[in-house]
């Protein structure tokens, strides 16, 4: 019996045996039939090598093969050759890519930063402009004309009725007297009906058709817009009460919201073009006519009034307006602002390079003038950065691991260094250093002082004395600052 089971488990091991083997060839001509994996392909096809597949709008998602990313987007393919030539500071990226990219450079230039700031402002009433109408008198309201706060109305327009009895009496009295034809009495009564609050023409009136006046039209006293109306008919108004405010619309102010940072240039008389969306291509003329002393804590501005002129009414408060303020034009190292990466901790530039590589730079931004940026720290004149496609291609060297570089002199070896310009006076010389009373240098953001300066060469001391005025720059070195350029003022 046992032998007769053993002969049967032989037999269905041989079976199991076959049949594995059976089904492992299958397997293997199947696979054959696929092909190798999509990635080996790639490979094979393009002779490259590929590092990994990623999502160019994802690019921290690294994926082993092909396929689409989290956010369903079809995965490019990361070659070993796109890391550039081993640099820690460049990524290389196929011309071809480059253009698919549409990226497009511009260069990093020496000129002219037009002076002045740019803010927003809104139109508004001026407050130096506004009439009260007040009643002179206790009355009742007689009539109203249909005005509402809102109305244009034009000088002289009548606003309401009032019935003043006291002026009834005195009226009465005035025109008794001068039917006496004593010129003393008459004069007497005369004043008694100005000091009750009678306006001249009326009392003119009286005296001419030689009847009682005591219901007298109130008018407005300027063109302009009605602020405010507190008559209604029936109404009884008191001595004094204001019935009325109305604010002229000749002149407007126009209220600039100016960052506290830069309110450091805003002056009184400064001259201001003003543009308006509801008048495309029209420039409106002004002045700052105050620096108000107050800032806006929520916003962190600094409000400027400008005075506009406004013929016709056509700039209505309420109206937002875009603000110029002029200022005087000052050299600078410019690059377009489009091209600058700001990370909310530091701004990147992408540096094109020769041969398709480029080189993330960290910079130092100053102001801001007609779409350009002055650069204080981090490229030199000549550069070309990137303009357009640079986010891209900041991804491309965010996979690489490239890391920016923290200012010029790291980043590129032909990079000038940064030089802070001034004028002073020399007070001590030497062929090593050199002693100036200068003014304040804002670049470095120093204010005027006497300091010694160490020079680059001594030649730079030559046929300088003291007490000479000069023009200088200078170089900020992890060794203290080194004057680079000295010479006597006007010779440079």
């Amino acid at each position: 019996m046992s032998a007769l089971n053993l002969s049967r488990n032989s037999r269905l091991g041989v079976v199991v045996g076959v049949v594995a083997l059976a089904a492992g060839a299958a397997g293997y001509g199947l696979a054959q039939l696929q092909g190798p994996p999509a990635s080996q392909t790639a490979q094979a096809e393009t002779g490259r090598k590929i590092l990994y597949w990623y999502d160019p709008m994802l690019p921290g998602e690294r994926y082993p093969g092909p396929g689409k990313s989290s956010m369903g987007m079809e995965l490019v393919p990361k070659y070993a050759d796109e890391s550039g030539n081993g640099s820690a500071d460049s990524v290389s990226i196929d011309p071809s890519r480059v253009q698919a990219l549409g990226v497009r450079l511009a260069t990093v230039e020496r000129g002219r930063l037009p002076g002045g700031l740019t803010a927003t402002g809104l139109i508004g009433f001026s407050e130096r402009d506004v009439a009260v109408v007040q009643a002179r008198a206790a009355g009742f309201v007689q009539r109203v004309y249909a005005r509402a706060p809102g109305d244009v109305v034009t000088a002289g327009a009548p606003l309401a009725d009032l019935l003043v009895p006291e002026w009834a009496g005195a009226q009465g009295e005035f025109l008794a007297l001068r039917r006496t034809g004593d010129p003393s009495l008459v004069r007497a009564a005369r004043q008694r009906l100005e000091l009750l609050g009678m306006p001249p023409s009326l009392i003119a009136v009286v005296e001419r058709t030689g009847r009682v006046r005591n219901v007298v039209t109130v008018p407005t006293p300027a063109t302009g817009v009605i602020k405010s109306l507190g008559v209604r008919q029936g109404m009884s108004v008191a001595a004094g009460q204001t019935l009325a405010e109305v604010n002229g619309l000749g002149r407007v102010w126009l209220n600039a919201a100016v960052p506290e940072a830069e309110a450091g240039g805003l002056r009184s008389g400064q001259r201001v073009s003003a543009t308006l969306a509801a008048y495309p291509g029209e420039t409106f003329q002004g002045q700052v006519n105050a620096v108000l002393p107050e800032a806006q804590s929520e916003s962190r501005t600094v409000t400027a009034r400008i005075e506009l002129a406004n013929p016709g009414g056509r700039l209505r408060p309420g109206m937002f307006a875009s603000v110029q303020f002029d200022g005087p034009e000052t050299p600078a190292l410019l690059a377009p602002t489009e091209a600058l990466i700001r990370t909310g901790r530091r701004t990147i530039v992408m540096v094109a390079r020769d041969g398709g590589r480029f080189t993330p730079a960290e910079v130092r931004t100053g102001r801001e003038g007609a779409g350009k940026t002055e650069i204080l720290a981090g490229l030199a004149a000549g550069d070309k950065v990137v303009a357009s496609g640079q986010f891209l291609i900041d991804s491309e060297a965010s996979l690489a691991g490239v890391r920016p570089a923290a200012a010029a002199a790291s980043t590129h070896a032909h990079a000038a260094p940064l030089l802070h310009r001034s004028t002073g006076r020399v007070e001590q010389i030497s062929p090593q250093a050199v002693t100036l009373s200068h003014a304040a240098i804002p670049s470095a953001g120093w204010p005027a002082m006497t300091m010694q300066f160490a020079l680059a060469s001594p030649n730079l001391a030559r046929g300088l004395r003291v007490g000479d005025r000069v023009t200088f720059g200078f170089e900020q070195t992890p060794k203290g600052v080194l004057v680079r350029e000295l010479g006597k003022a006007g010779s440079q």
